[in-house]
């Protein structure tokens, strides 16, 4: 198996921020899990806003309960 090197420049802030360390080497494996662990972070935020704003942070569980029946009730009458 033959391996290679391939590099990839990235703004100080980011390499800050994904705590790397200068003349470090890292697997592929490793850095599509760095980044996609930070874009699952910023989905998941993205989300809570949504449910700030819509107040769906609201509803109790009786409440979310009731609306996933709406949606299978739904389903299965449609």
């Amino acid at each position: 198996m033959f391996k290679r090197t391939l590099q990839v420049r990235i703004i100080d802030l980011d390499f800050i921020k994904f705590n790397f360390e200068s003349g470090k080497d890292i697997n592929i494996f490793d850095l599509v899990e760095i980044v996609s662990l930070d874009y699952a972070r910023k989905s998941l935020l993205e989300c809570n806003e949504i449910a700030l704003k819509t107040r769906l942070s609201d509803m109790n569980l009786d409440e979310i309960n009731a609306e996933i029946n709406a949606v299978r009730n739904a389903k299965n009458y449609s």
